[in-house]
């Protein structure tokens, strides 16, 4: 039997909780958490992001508030790039939440990249 397929308004929301969980696990050196309050602004910004997409009243405020969820999960996953080779987190501690970071991205960008070629209506 195959498994639902998540909304995409669920998977967002559940990265952004799960990078909640991730900050309150870091160190609590400046370094950890300097890192770690720009991993939280961005990594829950997504969901707050494709909401309005979700929500907008024309095509090219869904593709630009799309847009704008793509660029925080790729400042995401650079804030997350940096805690690895900075020493400060182990990567098999991140590699889930990096993994559901580039799988994000793959979506988003099929996202905006389909809406892009869509035929007005």
């Amino acid at each position: 039997m195959q498994k639902p397929v998540k909304d995409l308004r669920d998977r967002t929301k559940d990265f952004a909780l799960r990078i909640l969980r991730m900050f309150s696990s870091l160190p609590k050196t400046t370094q950890a958490q300097v890192l770690g309050k720009q991993v939280l602004r961005s990594g829950t910004s997504v969901g707050a992001n494709y909401r309005e997409a979700f929500r907008g009243r024309s095509k090219a405020e869904f593709i630009a508030k799309c847009g704008d969820a793509l660029r925080e999960l790729e400042e995401t996953a650079y804030w997350f790039e940096l805690l690895v080779e900075g020493k400060i987190v182990e990567a098999n501690k991140l590699s889930e939440l990096r993994d559901e970071c580039d799988e994000l991205v793959a979506i988003f960008v099929t996202i905006v990249r389909r809406s892009k070629s869509e035929k007005p209506s």
